[in-house]
C-alpha cells in the first residue's frame, strides 16, 4: 500500500468533524433514491471508490460493508507519485451501509476539492461523469454553509500530505472551470 503521513488519529477527527454536517436538512437520498449509493457497476467500470492515502487506518475490514481489494496505482489514472497498490471499496449493502463506516470522499460528496491556478483550495460541485443524476449537483441546490466549510477545512488540512496534494492537483488540472 503507499503509505501516508496522515495517521488515523487525524481521519478519526476528520470523520467525527463530518459527522456532525450534513450537505442538506433532509436526506438529500430522498430526492433520487439514493442514486450514489445505489449505482450499479457497468460492464467496463465496477461502481466503488478509493480509499485516500492512509484512510484504511480507520476501517476494518473485518467489520465492513464493503468488499475490499487491492488495485495498482500504475493501472489507473493516479499521480506519478502515487506508487503501489491503493485500496477500493465496493459498498455490498446500498444504501443500507453504516454511515459510521463510510469513506471520506462519501461523506463530502457532492462537493470536490479543486484547486485554482493559484493554488487556492476551492470547494466545486463534484462533476465527474457519473452513471446516475444528481439533483444537489444537477440543479446546483445550495448545500449548508457549515457542511461547505467543515468539506473545506478538511481538505485544507488533507492536502498538506504530499500524495493527497499530487492528487487534487492533477484533478483540477485534467478540469475545465470556466
Amino acid at each position: 500500500m503507499i503509505k501516508s503521513t496522515i495517521r488515523a488519529r487525524t481521519y478519526r477527527a476528520i470523520y467525527r468533524l463530518l459527522d456532525r454536517v450534513s450537505p442538506v436538512d433532509y436526506d438529500c437520498g430522498t430526492l433520487c433514491g439514493a442514486a450514489c449509493c445505489m449505482a450499479e457497476s457497468s460492464d467496463d467500470e465496477e461502481m466503488g471508490i478509493y480509499l485516500l492515502p492512509g484512510e484504511d487506518k480507520v476501517h476494518s475490514r473485518a467489520e465492513s460493508d464493503y468488499q475490499w481489494t487491492e488495485e495498482s496505482t500504475e493501472e489507473f489514472d493516479f499521480p506519478e507519485s502515487w506508487k503501489g497498490k491503493v485500496f477500493f471499496l465496493h459498498c455490498m449493502n446500498p444504501p443500507h451501509c453504516h454511515r459510521q463506516q463510510r469513506p471520506l470522499q462519501c461523506r463530502t460528496f457532492p462537493l470536490l476539492p479543486h484547486l485554482t491556478a493559484e493554488d487556492k483550495l476551492i470547494m466545486i460541485y463534484d462533476d465527474t461523469e457519473l452513471p446516475y443524476q444528481c439533483p444537489l449537483i444537477d440543479r446546483e441546490i445550495p448545500l449548508n454553509d457549515d457542511f461547505v466549510k467543515a468539506t473545506h477545512t478538511v481538505w485544507k488540512h488533507l492536502i498538506r500530505e504530499p500524495l493527497i496534494y499530487d492528487l487534487v492537483k492533477a484533478d483540477s488540472l485534467d478540469r475545465e472551470l470556466p
